[in-house]
């Protein structure tokens, strides 16, 4: 008994499991907020990796270590999956985002409506690479729908990402940001939920990593995302769900 409580202290209780999940950075504050109650609920630890579907999607193909892919689109990982990069039968769409305009607090400009952007006061745009970013990508169509693209084209300043884009107008370094609503609800400022018929769907579709080393952990990522409590984050965050009958893997 003696030896045993000499040995006691020394004793280290096992880690929880891990994993990596790569991220669409649209996802940052809804997955900072859910990342928890997910440890809560299943004893795993999600690490999360934020960068634009594109950038993920190729370090994917270079062999990134992660377990799991939450895209902002359905392109890139309908690709991964033909590629055979991902478990057969895990590709799902897990949300759809909502593309708004975002005017901080110390903008000089009103904007009310996306023609507004065409005013002198609005002297810079920010907008995540389209060619990253299914944001980006989706408000450089909802302008040229709009018919102001060729008036504001010379305005936009482009960034990696939407995050960074929200980061611009947060240094007062641009009057407006295209970004997620999911990024700016809480942001203060004037938010302007652009009218969906402008722009693709934008439909967020995730998957397994078929190189994950954590399947079971990564399967209850998944599981609690589609059909758990992180749902119920989403939603909060300002995404449409799917309904759950239509929650089945594509």
């Amino acid at each position: 008994m003696l030896f045993l409580a000499l040995l006691a202290p020394h004793v280290k209780a096992a880690p929880h499991p891990e994993i990596v999940i790569a991220a669409a950075a649209n996802l940052t504050e809804a997955f900072r907020a859910l990342g928890p109650i997910f440890e809560r609920e299943t004893g795993v630890h999600p690490v999360f990796s934020f960068a634009s579907t594109a950038q993920l999607a190729q370090q994917i193909q270079y062999a990134a270590p992660f377990d799991v892919f939450a895209a902002a689109d359905s392109i890139h990982v309908a690709e991964l999956e033909r590629k055979g990069l991902l478990v057969s039968g895990s590709r799902a769409v897990y949300a759809q985002g909502i593309l708004a305009l975002w005017v901080p607090s110390g903008a000089k400009a009103s904007v009310k409506r996306l023609e507004d952007l065409t005013a002198p006061e609005v002297r810079v745009i920010a907008v995540a690479k389209p060619e990253l970013a299914p944001y980006g990508e989706a408000a450089v169509t909802a302008l040229k729908r709009a018919g102001i693209w060729e008036r504001v084209k010379p305005k936009i300043v482009y960034a990696e990402n939407i995050t960074m884009a929200r980061q611009y107008g947060a240094s007062n370094n641009a009057d407006a940001v295209f970004t997620a609503y999911s990024l700016v609800q809480r942001s203060g400022g004037s938010v302007l939920r652009i009218d969906p018929a402008l722009y693709p769907a934008i439909d967020q579709s995730l998957g397994i990593l078929a190189r994950s080393e954590h399947l079971d952990a990564a399967r209850q990522f998944v599981s609690f995302l589609l059909h758990g409590n992180g749902r119920a984050v989403l939603a909060r965050f300002g995404y449409q769900l799917p309904a759950p009958s239509e929650l089945l893997y594509l």
